[in-house]
C-alpha cells in the first residue's frame, strides 16, 4: 500500500540531534516513509550510525541513505527520487514536527487520493529561538481560505513576513518528479527554489491553521546566522539566478500567483544586496551591479519593477549614507521578523 507521505531527512553530522527530529516523524503514524540521506557527514560515521540503527528498529518505515557529499539540495534530491509516499515533505534533521498539529495535517492527508490529490497542502511553522526561550508562530491567517480546497485567485495579499518556506509546505510527490525539480548540489539556499520553482505547476491548495513545523534557530554554524550569510554570498547569488532563470515571472498566471512570486524574487534580490552592501568592498558592488544586470538582461520589465520595489530602492540607494539607510531597515526588519 502506498505511503500516505514521505518524510525527507537531510543529515549531515546529525547524529547529536536526529533522534529527536525522527521521532517526531514515525509518531505521525504508519502509513509514512521516512528517508534519512546521510550526506556524507564527516563525523566518523556517527551519522550513519544512528540512521542505520533506525532502519533496523522500523525496517517498514525508515529507509537510510548514505551517499557522497553534495550538499543540502543534493540530499533532498536523494529523497525525492526513492520517495514513494503519494506526498512530499522534507524536514530538517534539527527540526521536528508538532505532534497534536500533525494529527490533523494527516487526517486531511489521508482523504486524497492519487487521481486528484490536492497538488500543495500548507501549515504554520514555529520559529524555536531555544536559546532564548522563544517561539515565533509564523501563520498564513487571513491570506488561505481555511477548511476548503482552493486555487490561487482564492488566495490573499501575502504580508512581509508571510512567503512560504519549505517549512510550510507538503507537495504532491508526483507533482514534482514530472516537472523535474532538481535542486543544485553543493549549495545552501536551495530552500528558496523548493518553495518558489514548482509554483505554477501548482493549481489546488489546502491550509490547516496549525502550527505544524517546528524550526530550531540558534546554532552558530546554522545558514540563516548573519555571519554564515555573509561567507556564503556567493551561493545566495548563485540561488537568485537559478530563480530567475527557472521561471519568466511576468508570463506566469494567475495574476495572484504572478504577483507573489514577483514579491518572492524581490525579497531575493534584496536579500543578495543588503550583504554585498555590508561587505561593501570593491568586489561586493560588483557582484552588486552584476545580479541586477542578470535579472535586467532575463527580462527588463521584471527588472524595472523590482527595482522599484521600497525594500530594494532603499537597500540600494547610492553613496555610504544611502548603505547606512538600507542596512538599518534590514536590521529593523530582523527586530520585527525574528528570521535570524
Amino acid at each position: 500500500m502506498q505511503p500516505t507521505i514521505t518524510y525527507g531527512v537531510p543529515c549531515y553530522g546529525s547524529a547529536d540531534y536526529m533522534d529527536v527530529c525522527i521521532q517526531s516523524l514515525l509518531d505521525t503514524g504508519e502509513d509514512i516513509e521516512v528517508i534519512i540521506v546521510d550526506d556524507g557527514s564527516d563525523d566518523g560515521g556517527k551519522t550513519w550510525e544512528r540512521a542505520q540503527a533506525w532502519e533496523q528498529a522500523e525496517p517498514r518505515r525508515v529507509r537510510a541513505i548514505h551517499k557522497e557529499n553534495g550538499g543540502h539540495g543534493s540530499a533532498v534530491n536523494t529523497a525525492l527520487s526513492n520517495a514513494t509516499g503519494l506526498y512530499f515533505k522534507v524536514v530538517d534533521s534539527d527540526d521536528w514536527l508538532d505532534g497534536p498539529s500533525m494529527e490533523e495535517v494527516m487526517a486531511y492527508l489521508r482523504t486524497q487520493r492519487p487521481e486528484d490529490a490536492t497538488d500543495m497542502v500548507i501549515a504554520n511553522y514555529v520559529y524555536e529561538k531555544v536559546h532564548e526561550h522563544a517561539q515565533i508562530v509564523m501563520d498564513y491567517k487571513g491570506i488561505f481560505p481555511e477548511g476548503k480546497r482552493f486555487g490561487w485567485e482564492d488566495v490573499g495579499i501575502f504580508g512581509p513576513s508571510h512567503y512560504l518556506l519549505m517549512h510550510s509546505v507538503i507537495y504532491r510527490t508526483s507533482l514534482l518528479k514530472a516537472m523535474g525539480l532538481e535542486l543544485p548540489e553543493h549549495c545552501f539556499y536551495v530552500d528558496n527554489i523548493f518553495v518558489y520553482v514548482p509554483l505554477p505547476h501548482v493549481e489546488t491548495m489546502y491550509y490547516l491553521n496549525v502550527d505544524m513545523y517546528r524550526y530550531f534557530i540558534g546554532r552558530e554554524d546554522q545558514s540563516v546566522n548573519e555571519a554564515t550569510m555573509m561567507r556564503r554570498i556567493d551561493q545566495q547569488l548563485r540561488v537568485t539566478k537559478i530563480m530567475i532563470d527557472a521561471v519568466d515571472v511576468m508570463d506566469v498566471t494567475p495574476r495572484r500567483l504572478r504577483k507573489y512570486m514577483e514579491s518572492y524574487l524581490s525579497m531575493m534580490m534584496c536579500i543578495c544586496s543588503v550583504f554585498l552592501r555590508m561587505g561593501n568592498t570593491d568586489v561586493d558592488n560588483e557582484k552588486l551591479s552584476d545580479i541586477w544586470l542578470y535579472l535586467k538582461d532575463s527580462s527588463a520589465p521584471l527588472y524595472r519593477r523590482l527595482r522599484a520595489n521600497i525594500l530594494n530602492f532603499a537597500t540600494n540607494l547610492p553613496t555610504d549614507l544611502g548603505r547606512k539607510a538600507g542596512l538599518g531597515g534590514y536590521h529593523l526588519a530582523q527586530k520585527i521578523f525574528k528570521f535570524n
